[in-house]
């Protein structure tokens, strides 16, 4: 019988996994499917793009699994049974059970709320691309009317910081609003703080620090100082949150509900269940908990792969590396910032500012889709046969 492995979500981490063990493993021996709800790849790092009313490229899912034994379930996940080894899925069709051996759970992650009320019912949201291309629908409606309206971005971080500024670019019609729980920038040395407070000046972009937002409604939001500020559009980026299906399962999971992994992202209660991506609680070689970020997606995707060829093939797995470097943002499509961190994850002072910095996050955003649309590239065409009993040895560090 052959040996299943169901892999759950084909974002950056799912995707590269899917086809990467499609790859690797040989037909005889595995049978490889992986669930997702859309037929095509989500550019995850791009959707304030499409939210603010350009197209980006959507790779179908077949395509990118073309080649390699991985076979594609369009379908939403329900359920995992880590003690039955089943995960429940449903489609048009109704629900289905799929049987596991090796189950590799990247759902990713969505926005959060953070229990604040009407973000739910009327806040947009760019997480994911349904909620981004109704967001797009809105502000195409705003665009089309006497007098523009205003857009209230709510959150200062980085997809705050990209959403509010790629929407200011793509429709000056617009009155576009930052709001920031604290200072504008606080994950960004002096000199790229100023950078940034300049590109919103230059864009119109009205910038209200140390205010927190007590609740949305349809046409305002009201903030805890007792502040009404008017909005036709409130899009929410305050955060991002894992998704249930994890916690419900019985699988231990962090107090956010991310998976507790080892150094191989193999979970620490069920030694047959892997997770990448945002899904899991990964630490990274300087101890720190890597971010949720598609740099982090590609480290821990990799891992979770290599560490399942190892342990099915006999061969020694390597560690690949866990580091967090840096944070390249996009103000709009002709300017950015590069910053780099050091091993605290603090901001040091050097920086990447204006068109560089837009051309290397370009750049980045470029070889992220191509790596996911091509995981078999450089691979031996020689697929690995399984043994009787998995490897569990690890060697060091790989160069």
């Amino acid at each position: 019988m052959k040996h299943r492995i169901v892999i759950l979500g084909a974002g950056y981490a799912g995707a590269y996994a899917a086809g990467t063990l499609g790859r690797r493993l040989s037909p005889a021996d595995t049978e490889i499917t992986v669930v997702n709800a859309e037929p095509d790849f989500v550019q995850r790092l791009r959707l304030h793009q499409l939210a603010a009313g350009q197209e980006i490229e959507a790779p179908m899912l077949a395509d990118v699994f073309a080649g390699t034994a991985a076979r594609l379930r369009l379908a939403r996940v329900t359920a995992v049974d880590p003690e039955r080894q089943v995960v429940t899925t449903a489609d048009a069709e109704g629900g289905a059970e799929l049987g596991y051996d090796t189950l590799v759970y990247a759902l990713g992650s969505h926005g959060a709320d953070h229990g604040v009320p009407g973000v739910a019912e009327h806040a947009f949201d760019v997480a994911g691309r349904p909620s981004a291309l109704r967001l797009r629908e809105r502000l195409d409606g705003l665009s089309g009317r006497d007098g523009g309206g205003s857009v209230l971005v709510v959150g200062d971080g980085l997809t705050g910081i990209e959403t509010a500024t790629e929407i200011a670019e793509s429709r000056p019609g617009l009155s576009v609003t930052l709001i920031a729980r604290g200072e504008l920038g606080t994950q960004l040395t002096a000199g790229a703080r100023d950078h940034l407070r300049r590109v919103c000046d230059r864009m119109g972009i009205a910038v209200r620090e140390h205010t927190a937002v007590a609740a949305v409604e349809a046409t305002r939001v009201l903030c805890g100082d007792g502040t009404v500020l008017a909005s036709d559009a409130t899009v929410w980026t305050a955060g991002f949150a894992v998704g249930p299906i994890a916690a419900a399962s019985g699988i231990e999971v962090t107090g956010d509900g991310r998976i507790v992994v080892d150094r191989t992202m193999r979970s620490v209660s069920h030694p047959n269940v892997y997770a990448a991506g945002d899904s899991a609680l990964a630490l990274g070689d300087d101890g720190r908990p890597l971010p949720m970020s598609c740099a982090s997606a590609g480290y821990t995707g990799r891992q979770a792969v290599d560490a399942i060829v190892g342990r099915l093939t006999g061969r020694e797995i390597t560690h690949t590396k866990l580091e967090y470097l840096g944070n390249h943002i996009s103000l709009g499509r002709r300017d950015g910032l590069l910053q780099l961190v050091d091993a605290e994850g603090r901001a040091k002072p050097k920086f990447v500012r204006g068109g560089k910095a837009a051309r290397i996050k370009a750049g980045i955003v470029r070889m992220s889709l191509w790596a996911t649309a091509h995981p078999t590239f450089g691979l031996p065409r020689r697929r690995h046969r399984l043994t009787g009993a998995p490897h569990v040895s690890v060697a060091k560090s790989a160069a």
